[in-house]
């Protein structure tokens, strides 16, 4: 028998990976895919709004200074952070990027309702809960709900740190199920750690998840953490201070990595992990349109002792490994999700 091909060991690698149920980490790759916006696109959104009624003359400066920066070139979260919002414009701009995103994301739940596999992502819950596993944790700083309605269309139960059903309160405990005939269901965890669409705080400042079409009162501020300076800040009140500790916690028992679409462009879901890939070689398989320069450094830094990263190539993809960092082409696309779980699934029933 000869030796293995580079493309044999990728493809090996891979299943070793997925056979130990990683954390999933979506990125926003992963929500672009299925036509949902990024910050590009945001930015561009933000841009064309006038200022609201009732701003006082330092906002509407802030805000031309800030509207001056992205046509400049810059990108949205370096102008955020070059500004100092006012509360109420922090809030306009929460308000306007889930305004923004809303429509996209219903229609991908449309795109489910018609189809229950329209979804990689739960093809490959499905595949590893074909085990013993209770539980799939999955960290994300995307705002949509492409994890919970993937689970959902797979019958499995989710838990995003708020109870079960219309009004959502927060959970009292990380650890909260739905149990049937006394035993624990198996369960998605999705950690979102910049918040969600579903989320807001009350007048009472109260957290709430509306799991409904229905539009909230006006005094239910969203609960998101948008790009710029307050994003530290906002990131240690609750919920954010909760879901953080779960993030870390399941990145810190992760036994491996699989980041779809994701950049490494953010310091609050990165940290552990790159620590845990340095410390302990934990492995992570990174699939994506395009590596950012983010994670080429990373990658090349050596830090990551046990990794695949796949980006599109001329010959469907170009995957880079410790061994072979220059890159080797898989003449699949093997970078997108679905053509992904076909390489190291075996294709779809």
């Amino acid at each position: 028998m000869g030796a293995k091909t580079s493309t044999e060991l990728a493809q090996e690698f891979a299943q070793a990976v997925l056979s130990v149920a990683p954390v999933i980490i979506l990125g926003s790759g992963a929500s672009a895919a299925h036509q949902v916006p990024g910050m590009g696109a945001l930015a561009a959104h933000l841009t064309a709004l006038a200022p609201p009624v009732g701003w006082d003359a330092a906002e509407q400066a802030e805000w031309a200074n800030l509207v001056a920066q992205l046509h400049g070139g810059q990108d949205l979260e370096s102008a955020l952070q070059a500004i100092r919002p006012s509360p109420r414009q922090t809030l306009f701009v929460a308000s306007e990027t889930r305004r923004f995103l809303l429509p996209y994301d219903e229609a991908v739940l449309r795109a489910v309702l018609s189809d229950r596999r329209a979804l990689p992502l739960s093809r490959l819950y499905n595949h590893l809960f074909d085990s013993t596993h209770k539980n799939i944790f999955v960290v994300t700083p995307n705002y949509d709900r492409i994890a919970e309605y993937a689970a959902d269309a797979s019958d499995f139960s989710v838990f995003t740190g708020f109870s079960h059903g219309y009004l959502q309160q927060r959970a009292r405990s990380p650890r909260t199920r739905v149990h049937v005939a006394g035993q624990p269901v198996r369960t998605v965890c999705v950690w979102k750690v910049h918040g969600s669409l579903d989320w807001f705080q009350t007048s009472t400042y109260q957290a709430i998840g509306l799991r409904s079409g229905v539009e909230p009162p006006v005094d239910f501020e969203p609960l998101m953490v948008t790009p710029g300076l307050d994003k530290y800040r906002l990131t240690h009140i609750e919920p954010f201070r909760t879901i953080f500790g779960c993030a870390d916690a399941a990145l810190e028992e992760a036994r491996a990595f699989f980041c779809v679409g994701y950049g490494f462009n953010d310091q609050h879901v990165q940290e552990k992990l790159v620590e845990r890939c340095d410390r302990e070689s934990v492995p992570m398989v990174l699939i994506t349109k395009q590596l950012t320069q983010t994670a080429r450094d990373f990658l090349a830094g050596g830090r990551c002792r046990r990794f695949l990263a796949v980006e599109e190539g001329p010959a469907g993809a170009k995957a880079y490994t410790p061994a072979e960092p220059g890159g080797f082409d898989i003449d699949q696309p093997v970078w997108a999700f679905g053509p992904f779980l076909d390489f190291t699934l075996g294709a779809a029933p």
